[in-house]
C-alpha cells in the first residue's frame, strides 16, 4: 500500500506512467531466485505500478571476472548471474503485464483524502521522517491505513488525494475527476481525522454542491496551523453547520447538500453500500486485482497469492459481451466462459490471469482451454543423465541418475559444491499412445529454473510457482527425448570464492555488505541445493470440449 502514494498522484491527475525501483534488497545476495521476484512485482503492479526497473542491473568491463561488478543493495540482475540464460521467463512476464497495465487509464472508483495535518502535528521529537522504514509509525496505526486495507480487502479499488488535488477537482455527472485526461470517481472519502483546513473543507462543499457523494467517517474537530486560529475555526464551524445530517439506518446519516450527497458513517463500507457503490466481489475468494478502463470495456488483472487453486466461477462487476483470457506468462489467450455476470477462471496458487471484457465481440479468438480432468500421471522415476553446459569455477563431470535428484548430493565431488551455471537433465519417454489433449510436466522441486526442450525443441522456461509448463504439441508417439536445463544460483560459487579467500569484493565506499549491513563473508553458508528433486511427472490433459 505505501506504493499507492505514487500510483494515486499519477492517477488522479491523469498521468500514463508510474515507475518504481523493484526488487531492492529482496533477499541475501546470491540467493534470489526469479521464482522470489514474481510475487513482489505483483505486488507492485497490484498498487498501481505500470512500470518497473530492475534494481540493479550494473555495468561490468569485458576484462573483470566473474562476478563482475554488483551493487550492495541488488538482486545482480547482470550476465554474470548464473540464473541470466532464464530472465527472459521474468521479463516476457512483466513485458505483457506491464503492456495492459499502461494501457487506457485507471479503473478505481473511490477517492482517499490523506490526513497529512493530524501526521504533521505528531512528530516524534522535533523531526519524523514519513519513510518506508517507520510505518509501522506514521501509516499503519492511522484510521486512513485501516479503511485503505479493509475497503482493499473487500474488493474496493481507492486512489489517495491531497488538499492540493481537491482544490482542482471538479464535479460532473455525479463522479469527481482532477483533470481532463484523468479518470473519474464516484465517491471521496475523508477518514477519521482532527485536521482539516477550511480551505480544504469549502472545496468539498463544492464538489457535493455539484452533485458529488463525499463520506466523512467522522466530524473534522479543528483547522491545522497558528494563523488567524479563531478565525478560521469559527470558519470550519460554520461549514460544518451548513450539512444537516439526517439519520438513516444502520450507523449511517445522510445530508443533501446541492446536487449531490454527504455522507457520515464510522463504518466506510457501510456508507458505500448506502451509497450504492460496488464492490468487486471476486476477492470474496481471496484473489487480488488491478482494473483498467479502455474505450469499450475494461482489464482485470487477477492475481493468487492464496495457498489454494481456484477453479469456479467469479463475479466481475463488468463483464461486456465477451471476455478474452490472456495468460502473461506464456502469451496464451482465448474466449472465457461467461455466466451471469461472472467468468470462469482456473488459477493455481502462484499464478495470474489477465480478463479482457469488452463489449466488441471478435469471432476470431478462438475459446480459452479449460482443463476438466487429467489422467494417472507418467512419473518419470526412471533413468536421467546429468551434464553441464556452462558455468563455474569449472564443470563437474557428466553422470548417470537412477533418479532425478541435485547434483550438490554428490558431496565427494568438490566441484559439484562449488559449481554456479548450468545443468542439463536428459532423459527419453516411450510414449505408447498420444491420446490426451496436452501433457503437463510438473517438477516436485526445482532449484531454481529451467528450460525445458522436448525433442531438440524448445518448450519453454520454467521459473515461476508452479514448477509446471504444457509439452504437448511437442510430444510424439514412441520415443521421446525430455531435457532440462537447471540454472542454479550464485551462492555456491561465491561461498567456494569466500572460503578460499579470493579477492573479488573491489568497490569504494560501502566495499559490499550483507541484508543486515554487516561485512559480507558467505565462507559459512550451507551449500544451496541445485537442480532437481522430487517427482518430476507428466500429466495428461483433458480440455473442456
Amino acid at each position: 500500500n505505501m506504493l499507492k502514494f505514487a500510483s494515486s498522484a499519477a492517477n488522479v491527475t491523469g498521468k500514463k506512467l508510474t515507475s518504481n525501483e523493484t526488487f531492492t534488497w529482496l533477499t541475501e545476495h546470491f540467493k534470489t531466485s526469479w521464482s522470489q521476484t514474481k510475487p513482489e512485482v505483483e505486488q507492485v503492479f497490484l498498487a498501481g505500478i505500470n512500470h518497473v526497473f530492475y534494481h540493479g542491473t550494473t555495468y561490468t568491463p569485458a576484462d573483470v571476472p566473474f562476478p563482475g561488478w554488483l551493487f550492495y543493495a541488488s538482486v545482480n540482475f547482470v550476465p554474470e548471474n548464473s540464473l541470466w540464460p532464464h530472465l527472459k521467463g521474468l521479463n516476457s512476464y512483466i513485458e505483457r503485464t506491464q503492456s495492459v497495465l499502461q494501457s487506457g487509464k485507471s479503473d478505481n472508483e473511490i477517492l482517499m483524502y490523506w490526513p497529512i495535518y493530524d501526521a504533521w502535528a505528531s512528530p516524534k521529537g522535533k523531526d519524523m521522517a514519513f519513510k518506508i522504514h517507520n510505518i509501522e509509525k506514521w501509516l499503519h496505526p492511522t484510521k486512513f491505513y485501516e479503511n485503505l486495507t479493509k475497503l482493499n480487502k473487500v474488493g474496493y479499488s481507492l486512489d489517495m488525494i491531497s488538499d492540493k488535488m481537491i482544490s482542482e477537482s471538479s464535479s460532473e455527472n455525479q463522479k469527481i475527476k482532477i483533470t481532463n485526461d484523468a479518470p473519474s470517481y464516484q465517491v471521496l472519502i475523508i477518514p477519521e481525522l482532527t485536521y482539516l483546513p477550511e480551505s480544504t473543507l469549502k472545496n468539498i462543499l463544492d464538489l457535493a454542491q455539484n452533485g458529488a457523494s463525499v463520506i466523512f467517517q467522522n466530524e473534522p474537530k479543528d483547522i491545522p496551523g497558528n494563523y488567524e486560529v479563531e478565525k478560521r475555526r469559527t470558519q470550519l464551524r460554520s461549514l460544518l453547520n451548513q450539512i444537516q445530517f439526517q439519520n438513516q439506518a444502520g450507523n449511517v446519516k445522510m445530508a443533501s447538500v446541492g446536487k449531490g450527497k454527504i455522507i457520515l458513517s464510522s463504518d466506510v463500507a457501510k456508507a458505500l453500500e448506502y451509497l450504492k457503490i460496488e464492490r468487486e466481489k471476486l476477492t470474496d475468494t481471496g484473489l487480488k486485482f488491478v482494473r483498467r478502463q479502455f474505450d469499450g470495456g475494461k482489464y482485470y488483472y487477477i492475481v493468487n497469492h492464496t495457498a489454494k487453486e481456484i477453479n469456479q466461477n467469479i463475479p466481475l462487476n463488468f463483464i461486456g459481451k465477451q471476455v478474452a483470457v490472456m495468460n502473461p506468462e506464456n502469451g496464451e489467450f482465448g474466449v472465457g466462459t461467461t455466466q451471469n455476470n461472472s467468468v470462469r477462471i482456473q488459477l493455481k496458487s502462484g499464478e495470474s490471469l489477465i480478463l479482457k471484457a469488452s463489449e466488441n465481440q471478435d469471432n476470431s479468438v478462438p475459446k480459452w482451454n479449460y482443463t476438466e480432468k487429467t489422467d494417472t500421471p507418467i512419473v518419470l522415476n526412471q533413468s536421467w543423465q546429468l551434464s553441464f553446459k556452462e558455468g563455474g569455477p569449472e564443470l563437474p563431470k557428466t553422470r548417470t541418475l537412477k533418479n532425478p535428484e541435485p547434483w550438490t548430493n554428490f558431496t565427494e565431488d568438490a566441484s559439484t559444491q562449488s559449481f554456479s551455471g548450468t545443468g542439463v537433465y536428459t532423459t527419453t519417454l516411450n510414449l505408447k499412445k498420444k491420446n490426451a489433449d496436452d501433457y503437463l510436466l510438473k517438477f516436485d522441486k526445482l532449484y531454481e529454473s529451467a528450460k525445458v526442450m522436448v525433442n531438440g525443441q524448445e518448450a519453454g522456461i520454467v521459473w515461476s510457482v508452479p514448477f509446471e509448463i504444457n509439452i504437448g504439441k511437442y510430444l510424439k508417439k514412441g520415443k521421446n527425448t525430455i531435457q532440462t536445463e537447471v540454472c542454479n544460483l550464485m551462492a555456491s560459487r561465491i561461498r567456494d570464492m569466500d572460503q578460499k579467500k579470493i579477492q573479488w569484493r573491489n568497490y569504494h565506499e560501502i566495499n559490499f555488505v550483507n541484508i543486515d549491513y554487516k561485512a559480507f563473508d558467505a565462507s559459512s553458508w550451507k551449500v544451496q541445493p541445485s537442480g532437481l528433486d522430487g517427482e518430476i511427472q507428466l500429466i495428461p490433459i483433458h480440455y473442456s470440449k
